[in-house]
């Protein structure tokens, strides 16, 4: 049985049925159509010092059915896929797009390499071997610190299978493993107390739960506790930041990729609206949006209008040269669509989103980048952050970090914020590293809508950011 038919049974509908949906949702004149068919099971479970605490089972299903009239979209859904209310909401997406400026959108028919494996072998993974291996998680971290007091652990696994058909009479047919792992364990020392946690996700098989990303998570989770303990809060002021490679890519994704969605540069929202084409980095930055990475969080066989997943380059040797694109803002640009229209479930249209966001490696040593700086601050771990997409500011909380002092990490610092502007930013880094790091973190990206995503970055040192300390 091929895939096609395989995904046509599980949806219970049929191409001839799926053109008359088609032909109702272009019933009032739009440019272009298209059905989303969803089926995902997710299984999770939470365990707080080794005792179960929650646990559950959930299935989404049902379909989603957009039309595009030049500027206008129309999208409405259902939770069944029989033919009368599939109909019905074509019926009204038509009616809520009608009248729009025409647009042509065009036929993309390549086939994508496999950016996950296509299997659904996370449905069948038993929810005692689950178990199991969060109690051996949870022991690691244990064996590792004496510090240790409470632990929670969480694993969830999904599995979506897609189905996707427009009026080009593409059909695209996508089954999506996704795992993710997180940890949050509480450490005690004379009095005082912190809290380490650690993620991990991926689009990869049950074969991933092994000792491996055991240790891994283990070691993440403790690593540097006692410097962490000792960390005090520096004196603020502008300063140079050295941004340590991996997870200092938040900063990248939340204050530059959010900018590049094509969707804020078409209501001129953006910061760098109407500036493809020009320089905003200095020379050999290059800063790439990638959906074709195997196992990645963010990766894409195909997005979620059916256009195959790839790799775009927003900025190159310094020049913006794309924006992020789903169809429907390719249309209006008049170029051909990135591979990044994104929805959260079947219930949402798609809109421009990012999916693994990334700044390519330099030719810096890391260490040589230290130590040209001789007053500054290191940081390699963020959490919240603040951006106005308009301006490019933003502020970023940093959970470690070292202060540089003549070309040395010395005290480790915590509390304190991270504050600049986007183009700024870009325009002031003075050297990247030759270290890319893209940890398979549990990011997950709002706008309206959440995705999963996943971003890194080489070490870079920027000029001027303001650091918030005493």
């Amino acid at each position: 049985m091929s895939r096609e038919t395989e995904y046509k049974r599980l949806f219970r509908v049929e191409e001839e049925t799926m053109d008359r949906v088609v032909a109702a949702a272009l019933s009032r004149g739009g440019d272009y159509a298209d059905l989303y068919f969803e089926n995902t099971v997710k299984q999770y479970f939470r365990l707080t010092d080794s005792k179960v605490t929650a646990g559950g089972l959930n299935t989404d299903f049902g379909v989603g059915i957009r039309t595009l009239s030049g500027i206008r979209s129309g999208y409405a859904y259902c939770e069944t896929t029989a033919a009368a209310d599939m109909l019905r909401a074509a019926g009204a997406a038509a009616l809520i797009a009608a009248e729009g400026q025409r647009f042509t959108y065009g036929s993309r028919r390549e086939e994508p390499a496999a950016s996950y494996p296509q299997t659904d072998g996370w449905e069948s993974l038993p929810a005692g071997r689950s178990v199991s291996f969060l109690r051996e998680l949870e022991a690691a971290i244990r064996d590792r610190d004496s510090r240790c007091g409470q632990v929670s652990v969480y694993l969830e696994y999904d599995h979506s299978d897609i189905m996707m058909y427009n009026s080009l009479r593409e059909l695209r047919c996508d089954a999506r493993p996704l795992v993710e792992l997180s940890v949050s364990a509480v450490f005690a020392d004379r009095g005082e107390k912190i809290i380490s946690s650690a993620s991990r996700s991926f689009r990869l098989d049950t074969g991933i739960l092994g000792p491996g990303l055991v240790r891994d998570i283990a070691d993440t989770v403790t690593r540097r506790l006692d410097d962490r303990f000792r960390a005090r809060r520096p004196k603020g002021g502008t300063m140079n930041v050295v941004m340590g490679a991996g997870a200092s890519g938040i900063l990248l994704h939340e204050a530059m990729g959010h900018a590049f969605e094509a969707d804020f540069n078409i209501t001129g929202e953006s910061v760098f609206a109407g500036r493809t084409g020009e320089r905003v980095a200095p020379e050999g930055i290059d800063i790439v949006d990638d959906g074709t990475m195997y196992g990645d969080r963010g990766a894409c066989r195909y997005d979620d209008e059916g256009v195959e997943g790839q790799k775009t380059y927003m900025v190159r040797d310094g020049i913006l040269c794309s924006y992020l694109h789903d169809r429907l803002s390719a249309a209006r640009y008049g170029v051909a669509p990135t591979g990044n229209g994104r929805r959260e479930n079947y219930t949402c249209p798609p809109i421009p989103r990012m999916r693994n966001t990334y700044m390519e490696a330099g030719r810096d040593k890391p260490e040589d980048i230290i130590a040209s700086v001789k007053k500054g601050i290191y940081v390699d771990d963020f959490s919240n952050g603040q951006v106005k997409i308009g301006e490019g500011d933003f502020t970023f909380y940093v959970r470690s970090g070292y202060t540089i002092e003549n070309g040395r990490l010395c005290q480790p610092v915590k509390d304190i914020n991270i504050i600049g502007n986007g183009p700024r930013a870009l325009a002031d880094i003075r050297a990247v590293g030759n270290d890319l790091a893209i940890p398979p973190y549990a990011w997950t990206c709002g706008k309206g809508q959440s995705v999963p995503v996943s971003c890194g970055i080489p070490t870079v040192l920027i000029d001027r950011l303001t650091v918030g300390g005493e």
